[in-house]
C-alpha cells in the first residue's frame, strides 16, 4: 500500500506524512514544478514533480496507483478515476469518496462551472478549519490502520 497525495493545494500533507510514518506506509507527493522545493523530506516520503498544466498531477497519479493504494485529493475528477480503479480516495476535509457520493459531487461541480460560464457568481469552498484537519486525521488513521491489517 502507498499513499498518493495531490499535493499542490493539500492542507493536510503534514498529517498524512506523520500518520503514514507511524504505519511505515510510503507517501508520494505529486505536485507541479511551480511548487518545487529543496526541502528534505522525511524517510518514506517521495515527491514527484509534474508540469504545471491542468490535471498533470492527476494524470500522473492515475498512471502510478495500484490496487490497495490510497489517494488524497480535493479534485472530484481524480477521485472518480481512483474509485473506478477500486482505490480508497479521501478528501482533505475528512470524508471518503464513494460510488454513492461521487456522481452528486461531479454534478454539483458541473452545474457550478456552467453557472460561472454564464456569468453567475458562485460560492467558493468554505475555509479549511482545525476541525476539518482533525476530522481528516481521524478518518485517515482509521482507514490506514484497517487497511494495514489486511
Amino acid at each position: 500500500m502507498k499513499i498518493y497525495v495531490d499535493a499542490d493545494a493539500c492542507p493536510v500533507k503534514e498529517v498524512i506524512i506523520a500518520e503514514a510514518s507511524d504505519f511505515e506506509i510510503p507517501v508520494i507527493l505529486v505536485t507541479s514544478f511551480s511548487h518545487f522545493s529543496n526541502a528534505k523530506q522525511p524517510s518514506g516520503v517521495r515527491t514527484i514533480y509534474v508540469d504545471s498544466g491542468a490535471d498533470a498531477a492527476d494524470y500522473r497519479i492515475v498512471r502510478l496507483v495500484e490496487k490497495g493504494d490510497i489517494i488524497v485529493t480535493q479534485d472530484y475528477g481524480l477521485a472518480s478515476l481512483g474509485l473506478a480503479k477500486g482505490l480508497i480516495v479521501l478528501h482533505h476535509k475528512g470524508f471518503r469518496y464513494t460510488d454513492e457520493n461521487i456522481d452528486q459531487l461531479l454534478q454539483t461541480r458541473y452545474l457550478s462551472a456552467m453557472a460561472r460560464k454564464s456569468g453567475q457568481r458562485t460560492k467558493g469552498p468554505k475555509p479549511f478549519t482545525a476541525e476539518d484537519r482533525e476530522k481528516f486525521r481521524d478518518l485517515f488513521k482509521q482507514i490506514i490502520s484497517r487497511e494495514k491489517l489486511r
